[in-house]
């Protein structure tokens, strides 16, 4: 009889539909425990820690207008000094430091500005399009390279740039640039500046270049070079050390270097002789935490918003 029951229901089981017999497939899809295969994508971009400043500098308003600002100013005292005779030089003499600065003289030498390159007197629409697409993190040496070599029809002169140096040549004052660009690059350099409309410009005469002596990238044996051959009347760039090397070696903290702006003999410098264009790309003005720029007793905290320091836990007894 147990047989026969147990062979009952097997036949009974066996009859049954498909469907009652086998259990439905969840789709991977739905399944909470496994996620459905996505289709190959590239990674996204990163954003460039720098993109705020490159919006600035190659795209805004703002900037054009500052920096066509500061070389109205600039052109501006050269027609004052040239009309008065004026012949004080701005470059520091040997021996001099930021809190005593001393200047060359000037003689009889012929007046002369001395301005920097890149991001002062042309930007680098096309070197800066480039890192931006290759996301490069830091300073490409071999990259900058091929750009100085490549470039000079991707570049433009800064607003204003060109106005302004017709007005200064036409009060016969020399325009002489001074670069970190490499020397072997000359002629490439030559020709950037003259397709930027702001030539022409020729290696050792009027365009001074890294490799020019032993300081490498240092400035102040070319300014040296510079005033001994021109009266020096003011001079312009996008970083310190465009007017002096000690910016770089004197000051030892972000709140120092800040400070030396203020020095009572150089304070007086600043769009009287020394003109500075803006540049949040790169350099080093680009340095410092939040605790190196903000004073001690300068760093207030939102009460509403700083969540409250943590309370003990321990039970009360």
């Amino acid at each position: 009889m147990t047989r026969t029951l147990t062979a009952l229901a097997m036949l009974l089981a066996l009859s049954a539909p498909a469907a009652s017999r086998v259990k439905k497939a969840v789709p991977v899809a739905q399944h909470p425990a496994v996620q459905a295969p996505q289709p190959d994508r590239p990674p996204a971009p990163s954003v460039p820690a720098n993109l705020a400043g490159i919006q600035y500098l190659y795209g805004s308003a703002e900037a054009a207008a500052l920096t066509r600002q500061t070389w109205r100013a600039l052109a501006d005292f050269i027609d004052i000094r040239t009309a008065m005779g004026d012949r004080e030089g701005v470059v520091l003499a040997p021996g001099a430091t930021l809190a005593d600065p001393r200047f060359v003289e000037c003689g009889d030498r012929p007046p002369a500005i001395i301005l920097d390159v890149d991001e002062t007197a042309i930007l680098n629409l096309g070197a800066e399009y480039d890192d931006l697409l290759a996301q490069r993190p830091r300073f490409d040496a071999d990259a900058w390279d091929r750009w100085e070599k490549q470039g000079a029809k991707f570049v433009v002169a800064t607003p204003g740039a060109k106005e302004a140096l017709d007005r200064v040549r036409n009060d016969g004052v020399f325009v002489i640039f001074n670069s970190n660009r490499a020397a072997t690059n000359a002629a490439a350099t030559e020709a950037a500046l003259l397709a930027a409309g702001l030539g022409p410009a020729k290696h050792g005469e009027t365009l001074f270049l890294r490799g020019d002596d032993a300081s490498g990238s240092g400035k102040d044996g070319r300014r040296a070079t510079i005033a001994a051959r021109y009266c020096v009347i003011a001079m312009a760039g996008d970083q310190l050390v465009d007017f002096s090397d000690l910016f770089t070696t004197e000051p030892k903290t972000v709140a120092a270097r800040r400070a030396t702006v203020d020095y009572p003999e150089l304070a007086n410098l600043w769009g009287a002789g020394w003109f500075v264009m803006p540049n949040p790309v790169y350099g080093k003005a680009l340095q410092g935490g939040a605790d190196d720029i903000f004073p001690k007793n300068m760093q207030w905290r939102d009460p509403g918003s700083v969540p409250p320091a943590p309370t003990s836990t321990k039970a009360n007894h």
